[in-house]
């Protein structure tokens, strides 16, 4: 059979070939229905880039991708570091991407255009859906993490209970006895904005049944939405949960990196946690050990995420249909000073 042409997609699609390529390529400004109809005569023609069937013909290439939206983040570091490490232990290579978040990476990454020759893919889309990776150009095995794409993808997906981990959180500040038990880490709904949204709001429905078990009313001035989950996100949304007339005795920050600006707000009010405001959050990052007061949070456990994320790409080498896997990893409470005052665990 003759191999498939970008003239012969392009002729199917009714388009150009620079749109067919721009399309493949990941460039160019193509609309949706433009794209999709290009991606369908793809699909129809089995067309394949040809780094992929230069992959076929060298076999494996002992290299897996690893793409995650944001490197400089804490707990995508820890996490690419726990990838990295297992691995190495299956004698595994890993390249590491940063997508940003940004559909224009993230496909090309998904159809092996950016990373090419790789024997699988573990990845943390925020942009493409599951309608997105259904249609990706490449057939390399691919396992993801996070919430995005969600359980009613065909990919295999690894995840920790959000709403679980978000639960835990509240029912240890209302176990110390706090009352007003404030959330920072809400989704915002005015504007562009980068929060990880069904994060955000399964660990919003987490703090919801958490603040239910404990017996506790729901207060909208008490949930403070957030752009991102940065430092400055979570000391400007703490500087505004102070600035009401009866402030919060308890926050929950959705991430360390929110709780950390939230500790930093509160001292620069000259307030202290946990006499004034008991701070937690959830991501176990390094940081949130050292600093002061140590960081009170819930922690995934990251080796089992990275681990499982391996097991199951291995799994899928020589597979024509990826099983729909959906794994969760295991987290746990872990209370420091910024709950419990001086002498919690380090």
């Amino acid at each position: 059979m003759a191999r498939i042409r970008l003239q012969d997609v392009a002729e199917r699609a009714g388009v150009s070939i620079k749109t067919v390529s721009n399309v493949v390529n990941g460039k160019g400004t193509i609309t949706p229905a433009t794209r999709e109809r290009v991606q369908q005569a793809l699909a129809d023609l089995q067309y394949r880039p040809n780094v992929a069937a230069r992959h076929l013909r060298r076999g494996a290439s002992g290299m897996i991708a690893v793409a995650l939206p944001e490197l400089t983040q804490p707990y995508f570091a820890e996490v690419a570091s726990e990838l990295v490490r297992a691995a190495k232990a299956r004698h595994l290579t890993v390249l590491l991407a940063q997508t940003d978040g940004l559909a224009e990476s993230e496909r090309a990454i998904s159809d092996g255009l950016d990373m090419p020759l790789m024997d699988g893919l573990v990845m943390s889309p925020l942009a493409l859906t599951a309608e997105d990776l259904r249609h990706r150009l490449d057939s390399t095995p691919i396992v993801l993490l996070g919430e995005h794409v969600g359980i009613d993808s065909p990919f295999p997906h690894v995840a920790i209970d959000n709403r679980r981990a978000a639960r835990t959180a509240t029912a240890h500040l209302a176990q110390i006895g706090r009352r007003r038990i404030a959330a920072i880490g809400a989704k915002r709904t005015d504007g562009p904005n980068a929060t990880p949204a069904e994060t955000a709001e399964l660990r919003l429905d987490g703090y919801r049944a958490g603040l239910a078990d404990a017996g506790l009313p729901w207060r909208d001035e008490l949930v403070a939405a957030v752009a991102d989950f940065h430092r400055a996100d979570g000391a400007s949304a703490m500087h505004r949960l102070l600035d009401l007339a009866e402030p919060p005795d308890a926050v929950f920050c959705f991430n360390d990196l929110l709780a950390l600006g939230a500790l930093r707000a509160l001292r620069d009010r000259g307030l202290t946690a946990p006499d004034d405001v008991a701070v937690i959050g959830i991501d176990d990052i390094e940081e949130g050990r050292f600093s002061t007061p140590s960081l009170s949070t819930v922690a995934p456990d990251k080796r089992a995420i990275a681990e499982t994320a391996i097991d199951l790409l291995m799994s899928l080498r020589g597979t024509a249909e990826p099983s729909p896997v959906h794994a969760v990893a295991g987290h746990r409470l872990v209370a420091r000073e910024s709950t419990t005052g001086p002498g919690g665990p380090p």
